[in-house]
């Protein structure tokens, strides 16, 4: 017993979840899925070619 306070919550959330019309901001959806980036290309920052690395040797 207990469980019938929580239930109506849960289904008081639903129902707003299902019914209600959110905005969807679809640009910053896009910024926020490529990375922040503009233009949409990875930085070149990101996978750091150092090329004072102790193991290059035996990579080649």
């Amino acid at each position: 017993m207990g469980r019938g306070r929580a239930k109506a919550k849960q289904t008081k959330v639903a129902r707003e979840l299902k019914y209600s019309s959110h905005h969807t901001d679809f640009d910053a959806l896009q910024r926020e899925l490529s990375g922040g980036q503009e233009d949409g290309h990875e930085s070149s920052d990101r996978f750091d070619d150092s090329s004072d690395d102790e193991y290059d040797d035996y990579r080649r």
